[in-house]
């Protein structure tokens, strides 16, 4: 599939088929992410995949909260993205620059994963809106750490949806702003 078809495609999905994901097809979009790069090398990720069905009922009242996520009832696969120490080159540049390139080396292979998940007739939905320690109770994840993302992953009950976006003008300008 040529990468424009593949961006095409990629969309957030919240509706999924009753249909398993194998854990060699959620190894293959693992492994994208694990490609992905980041700032001097950092690799600042740690992805828990879940797919016991008791506890992605628990991840799924975690994630469902004001009316949001309630499709994540229907998941057959959730994945915590744990946000790990950049090393020290990262965290020096992060800080004398005052960018947080932990947060966009995370965003980065997220969007790896998902681009894999497309790619393989899969759809995903990244969440940002969950009770962060309550997920980071059930997975068993240190204080110390963060989980800024989950990703839903499973076969869309729905078509690719056409894009609707702003026109190129509104987001381009070449030379100044």
């Amino acid at each position: 599939m040529e990468f424009g078809e593949l961006a095409a495609r990629r969309q957030s999905d919240r509706k999924y088929l009753d249909r398993k994901v194998t854990r060699e097809q959620v190894m293959k979009c693992i492994e994208a992410a694990r490609l992905a790069p980041s700032a001097c090398n950092s690799q600042p990720w740690h992805f828990i995949v879940v797919d016991d069905r008791e506890l992605l009922q628990k991840m799924s009242e975690a994630a469902a909260g004001m009316g949001m996520n309630k499709f994540s009832a229907d998941v057959p696969v959730m994945v915590a993205v744990v946000l790990e120490k950049m090393n020290f080159t990262a965290r020096i540049g992060s800080m004398l620059k005052n960018k947080d390139y932990c947060m966009l080396d995370i965003g980065i292979a997220t969007e790896h994963f998902c681009l894999q998940a497309a790619e393989d007739g899969l759809g995903t939905c990244i969440l940002g809106w969950f009770d962060e320690k309550k997920v980071a109770s059930l997975l068993g994840v240190p204080r110390s750490k963060r989980i800024p993302l989950l990703i839903t992953l499973g076969y869309p009950a729905g078509e690719t949806r056409k894009k609707i976006r702003k026109a190129t003008d509104e987001i381009l300008s070449w030379n100044r702003y």
